[in-house]
């Protein structure tokens, strides 16, 4: 009787012991497949300087009603809700040494460059397509279609609400404090005059 009970005792603690294993080995990186290993092969094909400063930023919600005339299927449409945003900008890499000068000893004179439009485009994750009708094979470029040209919408409107004289607004505003505080001088900016010069005939 005694040995059947040291038989069984050594039986449960084999047991315990393969239970206890079996989770050892289990919960170890030989069957989670260990770390993940990712590979990138990056190259750096350009840097390009930044200086453009950043004066001004439009948003803007469209409901844009797109429609493809057909002549023998019915029309096909889209409705989307978009939000856009365009930017206006000085591009101060155009500043130079030239374009600064002083006038008596307590004012400083810097000509700036014409206001930029400097980016616009389209919120996609912000819009949507409300509904498409009759484009069961072309929906795809009915929307990209509808987006290329909501996005151009956001161009114009940003011009028409006249965002390049913000810019410049937002200039004086932004850009002279600054300049004064760093000069310690008076700043008068002054934009650089466009011509549109003919060769002589």
């Amino acid at each position: 009787m005694i040995r059947f009970f040291l038989r069984l005792s050594l039986l449960i603690l084999f047991a315990a012991a393969v239970v206890w294993g079996w989770e050892k080995f289990r919960k170890s990186d030989w069957l989670s497949g260990g770390e993940t290993v990712t590979n990138h092969n990056v190259v750096l094909e350009r840097i390009t300087t930044l200086g453009k400063l950043e004066l001004v930023h439009y948003n803007f919600r469209d409901v844009v009603e797109h429609e493809v005339v057909r002549p023998l299927l019915p029309n096909a449409k889209a409705l989307l809700i978009v939000q856009g945003e365009a930017i206006g900008c000085l591009d101060l890499t155009k500043v130079g040494s030239a374009d600064v000068a002083s006038f008596g000893n307590d004012t400083l004179i810097i000509h700036l460059p014409e206001p930029e439009l400097c980016s616009f485009k389209i919120d996609h994750s912000r819009s949507k397509v409300y509904n498409t009708e009759y484009a069961i094979f072309d929906e795809a470029n009915l929307v990209d279609d509808a987006f290329r040209r909501a996005e151009a919408q956001v161009r114009e409107s940003a011009l028409q609400a006249g965002i390049l004289e913000q810019t410049r607004t937002n200039a004086d505003k932004i850009l002279k404090p600054l300049l004064e505080s760093v000069s310690g001088r008076k700043v008068l900016l002054r934009y650089r005059l466009k011509a549109d010069l003919q060769r002589p005939r």
